[in-house]
């Protein structure tokens, strides 16, 4: 357990009366390859430099962080704190640079980003003084996406269709994804932060508990990054998939109020000609494997016949398929399962009632 440099070569401790304003958190894990440019980028900045710090956190890379790091801290402009601690997943690591961080505001991006110069700028407007806001920022494809695999451009798509929702819809705490993301530290410290136990979703299960503390969820379509990715396995993709379901089913028992962070959902809100699909992935998990796999080919297929509607659609029902499976895992029992399908229909059926209480005063005449 370390902490690296703490500013530029020459510069001085800082004052209590100069602590800065935002603080930029990221995990890293074995991405010393990439994390330099973003920390580069953050160093042109349109907002002082004595106004913003980095915390970096090292999950226990294999190839420490914290050594380039400190060399790294001595050609930028503000205070660049590295914190080594051992492998225990991006929560927990996130959870030390928010605790360790000194700004009023913490902004969390990753390692693979790219930030334009008013990136600081932008998340700090969004936050006035009295404020209690979580600001989701966009995030844009890398120029270099066309070069990633399908996968990976297929998450970029996705990226792209929520944005325009958000923008259009706005955001709720179930949207919250630790890419581009704001918010007042003490908010984040009065909820409890991350949870380490999670190892998937436990952005999304923080962003629905500071919802329902009081914070304000918003989506600013100004403050954006750039995602680059250096993922290429096929495998370690469809096991993330497969966690996710996993995680996924762990947050909906805490927050059974929020259908929309229940899997089972995907069962009624696919494409109808992808339902019997993913009932299939559900009722027989390990059978149904080379169905995944023979979908990711006709995916690919298309691909590369500039095909990208039939592609995305695909890889949505193959990853859709792997989630539900991690979902039926972490469910055990096919009683089990039925329970919690139960539970998804009708707190989607409640949470669809109080979405028309509104209108239904109106239409009454009713304050």
């Amino acid at each position: 357990m370390s902490d690296g440099p703490s500013a530029g070569a020459n510069a001085p401790p800082r004052t209590e009366a100069q602590r800065p304003r935002v603080s930029v958190v990221m995990a890293t894990y074995n991405r010393l390859t990439l994390l330099p440019r973003l920390l580069r980028q953050l160093a042109r900045q349109t907002l002082p430099p004595s106004d913003y710090e980095v915390m970096v956190v090292d999950d226990g890379s294999k190839e420490p962080a914290e050594g380039p790091l400190r060399e790294l801290a001595k050609e930028l402009p503000y205070a660049l704190r590295v914190e080594t601690q051992k492998n225990a997943g991006a929560a927990a690591a996130r959870h030390r640079g928010v605790l360790a961080s000194r700004g009023d505001v913490v902004i969390i991006t990753d390692d693979d980003m790219q930030v334009p110069e008013d990136f600081v700028q932008r998340h700090l407007e969004q936050h006035p003084d009295g404020s209690r806001h979580v600001v989701l920022g966009r995030i844009d494809s890398d120029p270099a996406i066309d070069d990633m695999p399908l996968f990976e451009r297929w998450y970029a798509y996705l990226h792209d269709r929520l944005a325009r929702r958000l923008n259009e819809e706005g955001a709720h705490g179930w949207n919250l994804y630790t890419g581009n993301v704001s918010f007042r530290r003490e908010d984040y410290v009065a909820v409890g932060g991350f949870d380490p136990n999670l190892k998937q979703s436990e952005d999304i299960e923080l962003g629905i508990r500071l919802e329902k503390s009081g914070c304000r969820v918003r989506f600013c379509n100004d403050s954006y990054v750039l995602h680059g990715s250096d993922h290429t396995s096929f495998e370690k993709w469809l096991a993330r998939a497969h966690r996710y379901g996993i995680m996924d089913s762990r947050l909906s028992e805490r927050h059974s109020d929020v259908p929309q962070v229940d899997p089972w959902r995907m069962l009624f809100e696919m494409n109808a000609l992808a339902r019997p699909l993913l009932a299939t992935a559900v009722m027989l998990p390990g059978p149904t494997k080379p169905v995944t796999e023979a979908l990711m080919g006709a995916a690919r297929m298309a691909d590369r016949l500039g095909l990208a509607g039939v592609a995305f659609k695909s890889t949505s029902v193959a990853y859709t398929m792997e989630y539900l499976r991690g979902a039926r895992a972490e469910a055990g029992s096919w009683r089990e399962v039925a329970r919690r399908i139960a539970r998804y229909r009708q707190a989607s059926a409640r949470a669809g009632a109080a979405s028309q209480e509104p209108s239904r005063k109106d239409s009454n005449g009713e304050p």
